[in-house]
C-alpha cells in the first residue's frame, strides 16, 4: 500500500486536520477516523504527537504495546456484576461489593453478568486527548486483536474513549528490517496510515530549539545523508549531546571517534571527525553573527564561505537557515534592538556571503516567523526591494 510521506511538521498539520474533522463527524453520530504513522526507528513518531497534544492542551495517553504482559491494563478487567430490583421495581447493576448494602435498602439480585471496568489509564479523564497505541505491530497477537474494537467504535464493551479523543498508532514499515507483525486487509481498513520522513531542515528547527550544539547542527546540515535507517535521529542526538560538552572538537579527536563508534557506527564518526578536520565545526555562530562587530562577523563570513571561484555555497546555505532559525529562537525570549536589526538588514541587503535567494530565504523565514519582533526589517527600503525583486 503506498503512503504519502510526511515531515513532522507536515505531520502536525495531517493530525490538526483529522483532529478538526473527527470534531465533525462525531458530533453528527459517526466514529473518529483513527490514523496509523509508519515510520523508522528514532524518526520522531511518538514525541511529535506527544508535542501536539501539549500545543493543543489534549490530554495524551500512550500505551507501549510491545511492553504490556496483562491484556487488562489495556482494556480493563472483567468484573461480575449484579441486576438487583427492590419492591417499586427499580433496578439498578452493582458490583459484588455492594451487594450486602442494597440488600439493607430492600434490594433483591435479580440478574447477573460479565462485563469490564474501565482500565486505569482512561479512569477520570475528561473531553479532549489522543491516545496513542505505541509500537502497535510489535504487540502480541492478544492485543492486537483486542484494540480492533477500540477502533471500531472508542469503546470496548462496558467503556468508551470520552468525547474529542483520538487514537493514533506508531509502527515500523513491514520491510523485512523490524521484529512487526503484517497488517491484514481488515486490519489496515480501520484507520488511515502515513509515513513518516527524516527531514533535515524540520530537524534543524527542532535542534536549535532543543539547544543541539551548534557544531553538530552545522554537520547535518551539511551531510544530510547521513541519517538512515540505521543511523536515525534520535542515535545521532545521542551522540551529538554525548560530546556537547567538549570546547573544541579538534583537541579529543579520538574520544569523539570512540563515542561516535559506540551511538552512530564507525563510518558516521569517520565523516564527522573530517568535518572537525576540514574546520567546518569552527564557522561562526548565528549569536556572534548578530552581536559581534560587524568587520569581524564579515570578516568571518567571508573567510567561512569563500570568495569567487572558492565560493562555497553549501556553507553559505547552512550559515543563512542556521542564521534563520536561532533568529526565531532568540526573538522568543529576547527583544530584538535596533542593533539587531540593523546587522540582519546589513546581512540581507549588503552582505555577499549570502546569495540573493537566500537573503530572500532569511528575510521570509525570520519574517513569517515573527512578525511583531522583526516588523521593523521589513521597514527597511532595501530589504523590501530585495523581497519583491
Amino acid at each position: 500500500m503506498n503512503q504519502t510521506q510526511l515531515n513532522v511538521e507536515e505531520l502536525k498539520d495531517f493530525i490538526k486536520h483529522m483532529v478538526t474533522n473527527n470534531q465533525l463527524i462525531q458530533a453528527q453520530g459517526k466514529v473518529p477516523v483513527a490514523i496509523n504513522i509508519e515510520g523508522d526507528a528514532g524518526l520522531g513518531k511518538t514525541s511529535a504527537i506527544m508535542q501536539l497534544g501539549q500545543e493543543l492542551s489534549m490530554t495524551t495517553v500512550k500505551l507501549n504495546l510491545s511492553q504490556l504482559e496483562e491484556l487488562g491494563d489495556l482494556v480493563g478487567f472483567p468484573i461480575k456484576e449484579f441486576q438487583v430490583k427492590n419492591s417499586e421495581g427499580k433496578t439498578l447493576w452493582i458490583t459484588e461489593h455492594e451487594i450486602e448494602t442494597a440488600n439493607s435498602k430492600g434490594y433483591r439480585v435479580v440478574d447477573k453478568r460479565m462485563t469490564h471496568a474501565a482500565p486505569e489509564w482512561i479512569q477520570g479523564k475528561g473531553e479532549g486527548g489522543f491516545l496513542i497505541l505505541d509500537d502497535y505491530t510489535r504487540a502480541d497477537a492478544r492485543f492486537m486483536q483486542a484494540t480492533m474494537e477500540i477502533l471500531d467504535r472508542q469503546e470496548y464493551v462496558s467503556w468508551k474513549l470520552p468525547k474529542n479523543w483520538h487514537v493514533i498508532l506508531t509502527t515500523n514499515p513491514d520491510n523485512g528490517d523490524y521484529n512487526v507483525t503484517t497488517l491484514d486487509v481488515a486490519q489496515k481498513t480501520r484507520f488511515i496510515s502515513v509515513e513518516l520522513k527524516f527531514d533535515v531542515n524540520v530537524w534543524a528547527k527542532w535542534a536549535e530549539q532543543a539547544g543541539i550544539d551548534g557544531r553538530c547542527i552545522n554537520f547535518m546540515l551539511m551531510h544530510p545523508e547521513s541519517v538512515t535507517q540505521r543511523i536515525n535521529p534520535r542515535s545521532v542526538t545521542t551522540f551529538f549531546n554525548a560530546i556537547s560538552s567538549i570546547p573544541k572538537f579538534e583537541d579529543n579527536l579520538p574520544l569523539i571517534q570512540m563515542i561516535g563508534e559506540g551511538s552512530v557506527g564507525a563510518d558516521f564518526a569517520a565523516l564527522f571527525v573530517m568535518f572537525i578536520n576540514n574546520k567546518l565545526d569552527r564557522i561562526i555562530s548565528p549569536l556572534d553573527t548578530l552581536t559581534k562587530d560587524e568587520t569581524y562577523v564579515l570578516t568571518a563570513l567571508r573567510n567561512a564561505v569563500g570568495e569567487g571561484d572558492d565560493f562555497r555555497g553549501d556553507i553559505s546555505s547552512v550559515m543563512a537557515t542556521r542564521l534563520a532559525n536561532f533568529s526565531l529562537v532568540y526573538s522568543k525570549t529576547n527583544p530584538i534592538t535596533d542593533d539587531i536589526t540593523n546587522r540582519l538588514i546589513k546581512l540581507t541587503t549588503d552582505c555577499e556571503s549570502f546569495t540573493n535567494d537566500l537573503r530572500y530565504f532569511l528575510v521570509k523565514e525570520i519574517v513569517n516567523g515573527n512578525k511583531s519582533k522583526f516588523a521593523k526589517l521589513m521597514l527597511n527600503p532595501g530589504v523590501v526591494k530585495m523581497a519583491i525583486s
